[in-house]
Protein backbone atom coordinates (compact mmCIF):
# COMPACT_ATOMS: atom_id res chain seq x y z
CA UNK A 1 0.00 0.00 0.00
CA UNK A 2 1.35 3.41 -0.98
CA UNK A 3 0.30 6.45 1.00
CA UNK A 4 0.77 10.00 -0.27
CA UNK A 5 1.58 12.50 2.46
CA UNK A 6 -0.15 15.87 1.91
CA UNK A 7 1.89 19.08 1.97
CA UNK A 8 1.29 21.68 4.63
CA UNK A 9 -1.25 24.31 3.74
CA UNK A 10 0.35 26.89 6.05
CA UNK A 11 1.52 30.09 4.37
CA UNK A 12 4.76 31.87 5.23
CA UNK A 13 2.75 34.35 7.28
CA UNK A 14 0.99 31.60 9.20
CA UNK A 15 4.32 29.90 9.93
CA UNK A 16 5.72 33.19 11.27
CA UNK A 17 2.63 33.58 13.44
CA UNK A 18 3.04 30.08 14.88
CA UNK A 19 6.71 30.77 15.63
CA UNK A 20 5.86 34.11 17.26
CA UNK A 21 3.34 32.34 19.50
CA UNK A 22 6.02 29.89 20.63
CA UNK A 23 8.62 32.60 21.20
CA UNK A 24 6.28 34.87 23.15
CA UNK A 25 4.71 32.19 25.35
CA UNK A 26 6.94 32.82 28.36
CA UNK A 27 7.32 29.09 28.99
CA UNK A 28 8.42 26.08 27.01
CA UNK A 29 5.78 24.95 24.52
CA UNK A 30 4.21 21.49 24.73
CA UNK A 31 5.16 18.73 22.32
CA UNK A 32 2.16 17.93 20.15
CA UNK A 33 0.99 14.32 19.99
CA UNK A 34 -0.04 11.94 17.20
CA UNK A 35 -3.18 13.23 15.53
CA UNK A 36 -1.94 16.81 15.23
CA UNK A 37 -2.02 17.76 11.53
CA UNK A 38 1.54 19.14 11.55
CA UNK A 39 2.81 15.62 12.25
CA UNK A 40 1.07 14.18 9.19
CA UNK A 41 1.95 16.77 6.53
CA UNK A 42 5.13 17.51 4.60
CA UNK A 43 6.63 20.57 6.24
CA UNK A 44 7.48 23.66 4.21
CA UNK A 45 11.06 24.18 3.10
CA UNK A 46 12.76 27.00 4.96
CA UNK A 47 13.26 29.82 2.47
CA UNK A 48 13.50 32.91 4.64
CA UNK A 49 10.08 32.85 6.31
CA UNK A 50 11.81 33.82 9.58
CA UNK A 51 14.35 36.51 10.38
CA UNK A 52 17.78 35.44 11.59
CA UNK A 53 16.75 36.46 15.11
CA UNK A 54 13.51 34.47 15.00
CA UNK A 55 15.28 31.42 13.62
CA UNK A 56 18.01 31.56 16.24
CA UNK A 57 15.52 31.93 19.06
CA UNK A 58 13.37 29.09 17.73
CA UNK A 59 16.39 26.79 17.53
CA UNK A 60 17.24 27.60 21.15
CA UNK A 61 13.66 26.95 22.32
CA UNK A 62 13.65 23.63 20.47
CA UNK A 63 16.92 22.67 22.11
CA UNK A 64 15.50 23.46 25.55
CA UNK A 65 12.33 21.45 24.85
CA UNK A 66 14.44 18.50 23.64
CA UNK A 67 16.55 18.57 26.81
CA UNK A 68 13.52 18.99 29.08
CA UNK A 69 11.62 16.05 27.53
CA UNK A 70 14.31 14.51 27.52
CA UNK A 71 15.14 13.35 24.01
CA UNK A 72 17.88 13.22 21.40
CA UNK A 73 16.04 15.10 18.68
CA UNK A 74 13.09 17.37 18.03
CA UNK A 75 11.49 18.52 14.78
CA UNK A 76 9.60 21.79 14.37
CA UNK A 77 6.32 19.98 13.53
CA UNK A 78 6.46 18.51 17.04
CA UNK A 79 5.80 22.04 18.25
CA UNK A 80 3.01 22.42 15.70
CA UNK A 81 5.23 24.39 13.30
CA UNK A 82 5.22 22.92 9.74
CA UNK A 83 8.78 23.97 8.86
CA UNK A 84 11.72 21.80 7.75
CA UNK A 85 13.82 22.38 10.85
CA UNK A 86 15.08 19.89 13.43
CA UNK A 87 17.59 19.82 16.27
CA UNK A 88 19.68 16.79 17.25
CA UNK A 89 21.93 16.01 20.20
CA UNK A 90 22.88 12.80 21.99
CA UNK A 91 25.14 13.09 25.02
CA UNK A 92 23.49 10.46 27.21
CA UNK A 93 25.70 8.13 29.22
CA UNK A 94 24.56 4.56 28.58
CA UNK A 95 25.94 1.10 29.30
CA UNK A 96 29.08 0.56 27.18
CA UNK A 97 27.93 -2.88 26.01
CA UNK A 98 24.59 -1.45 24.84
CA UNK A 99 26.36 1.45 23.17
CA UNK A 100 28.64 -0.95 21.30
CA UNK A 101 25.76 -3.18 20.13
CA UNK A 102 23.77 -0.18 18.93
CA UNK A 103 26.82 1.60 17.50
CA UNK A 104 25.84 4.58 19.63
CA UNK A 105 28.31 7.42 20.10
CA UNK A 106 27.86 11.02 21.29
CA UNK A 107 26.35 13.46 18.80
CA UNK A 108 27.14 17.13 19.32
CA UNK A 109 24.29 19.61 19.01
CA UNK A 110 23.20 20.17 15.43
CA UNK A 111 20.40 22.27 13.92
CA UNK A 112 19.40 21.23 10.41
CA UNK A 113 17.26 22.99 7.81
CA UNK A 114 15.72 21.34 4.73
CA UNK A 115 17.37 17.97 5.41
CA UNK A 116 17.19 15.02 3.02
CA UNK A 117 18.87 11.69 3.63
CA UNK A 118 19.97 8.91 1.31
CA UNK A 119 20.86 5.39 2.48
CA UNK A 120 24.50 4.42 1.97
CA UNK A 121 24.93 0.70 1.35
CA UNK A 122 22.48 -2.16 1.90
CA UNK A 123 22.88 -2.62 5.66
CA UNK A 124 19.97 -2.20 8.08
CA UNK A 125 19.80 -2.30 11.87
CA UNK A 126 16.70 -3.07 13.94
CA UNK A 127 16.14 -1.66 17.43
CA UNK A 128 13.34 -0.37 19.62
CA UNK A 129 12.57 3.27 18.99
CA UNK A 130 10.30 5.78 20.70
CA UNK A 131 9.02 9.27 19.97
CA UNK A 132 8.21 12.32 22.05
CA UNK A 133 4.99 12.69 20.01
CA UNK A 134 3.82 9.16 20.84
CA UNK A 135 4.18 9.21 24.59
CA UNK A 136 4.62 5.93 26.39
CA UNK A 137 5.21 3.63 23.41
CA UNK A 138 8.12 1.92 21.66
CA UNK A 139 8.43 -0.35 18.63
CA UNK A 140 11.17 -1.99 16.60
CA UNK A 141 12.17 -0.13 13.44
CA UNK A 142 14.65 -1.37 10.84
CA UNK A 143 16.62 1.56 9.43
CA UNK A 144 19.60 1.92 7.11
CA UNK A 145 22.81 1.69 9.13
CA UNK A 146 24.45 4.57 7.27
CA UNK A 147 22.94 7.61 5.56
CA UNK A 148 24.18 10.67 3.74
CA UNK A 149 22.44 13.80 5.00
CA UNK A 150 22.21 16.95 2.91
CA UNK A 151 21.05 20.01 4.84
CA UNK A 152 21.57 23.69 5.51
CA UNK A 153 22.78 25.23 8.75
CA UNK A 154 20.95 28.18 10.34
CA UNK A 155 23.68 30.50 9.02
CA UNK A 156 22.93 29.35 5.47
CA UNK A 157 25.81 26.97 4.81
CA UNK A 158 25.04 23.90 2.67
CA UNK A 159 26.38 20.69 4.21
CA UNK A 160 26.73 17.01 3.30
CA UNK A 161 27.56 14.64 6.14
CA UNK A 162 27.53 10.89 6.60
CA UNK A 163 26.05 9.38 9.76
CA UNK A 164 26.19 5.77 10.95
CA UNK A 165 24.74 3.70 13.76
CA UNK A 166 22.50 5.37 16.31
CA UNK A 167 23.34 8.81 14.93
CA UNK A 168 21.93 7.70 11.57
CA UNK A 169 18.77 6.51 13.35
CA UNK A 170 18.31 9.92 14.99
CA UNK A 171 18.86 11.70 11.67
CA UNK A 172 16.29 9.50 9.91
CA UNK A 173 13.71 9.74 12.69
CA UNK A 174 13.81 13.54 12.80
CA UNK A 175 13.96 14.01 9.03
CA UNK A 176 10.99 11.66 8.68
CA UNK A 177 9.00 14.01 10.93
CA UNK A 178 9.48 16.73 8.32
CA UNK A 179 7.93 14.44 5.70
CA UNK A 180 4.86 13.65 7.81
CA UNK A 181 6.18 10.22 8.77
CA UNK A 182 6.08 8.77 12.29
CA UNK A 183 8.23 5.84 13.33
CA UNK A 184 5.16 3.62 13.62
CA UNK A 185 4.79 3.91 9.83
CA UNK A 186 8.06 2.00 9.50
CA UNK A 187 7.77 -0.23 12.58
CA UNK A 188 7.16 -3.92 13.10
CA UNK A 189 3.75 -3.39 14.68
CA UNK A 190 3.77 -6.69 16.57
CA UNK A 191 6.68 -5.23 18.55
CA UNK A 192 4.65 -2.21 19.71
CA UNK A 193 5.00 -2.02 23.50
CA UNK A 194 4.17 0.38 26.27
CA UNK A 195 7.21 1.73 28.05
CA UNK A 196 6.16 -0.18 31.17
CA UNK A 197 5.86 -3.52 29.36
CA UNK A 198 9.10 -2.89 27.48
CA UNK A 199 10.88 -2.28 30.79
CA UNK A 200 9.30 -5.38 32.32
CA UNK A 201 9.99 -7.82 29.48
CA UNK A 202 12.21 -6.57 26.65
CA UNK A 203 14.69 -4.06 28.11
CA UNK A 204 17.93 -5.33 26.64
CA UNK A 205 20.38 -3.80 24.19
CA UNK A 206 19.20 -5.95 21.29
CA UNK A 207 15.83 -7.25 20.11
CA UNK A 208 16.32 -11.05 20.05
CA UNK A 209 14.22 -11.73 23.15
CA UNK A 210 11.42 -9.42 22.01
CA UNK A 211 11.44 -10.83 18.47
CA UNK A 212 10.97 -14.35 19.80
CA UNK A 213 8.45 -13.38 22.47
CA UNK A 214 6.29 -11.06 20.37
CA UNK A 215 6.65 -12.81 17.02
CA UNK A 216 7.88 -10.19 14.57
CA UNK A 217 10.48 -10.00 11.81
CA UNK A 218 13.48 -7.71 12.11
CA UNK A 219 13.51 -6.38 8.54
CA UNK A 220 11.99 -3.20 7.08
CA UNK A 221 8.22 -2.97 7.49
CA UNK A 222 5.32 -0.58 7.23
CA UNK A 223 3.61 1.13 4.35
CA UNK A 224 5.37 2.69 1.40
CA UNK A 225 5.18 6.46 1.58
CA UNK A 226 5.40 8.34 -1.67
Amino acid sequence: MTQTVPPTTASAGQIRELVDQVLSAGSLPPIVQAGHPALRQCAADFDGQLSDDQLGRLVEVMRQVMHEAPGVGLAAPQLGIPLRLAVLEDQYDIDPAAAALRNRSPLDFLAILNPRYTPVGPGHASFFEGCLSLNGLQAVVARPETVLLEYATPDGAAERREFSGWQARIVQHETDHLDGILYIDRAQLRSLSSNAEYAAHWAEAGITKAREGLGFDDGPAGISLG
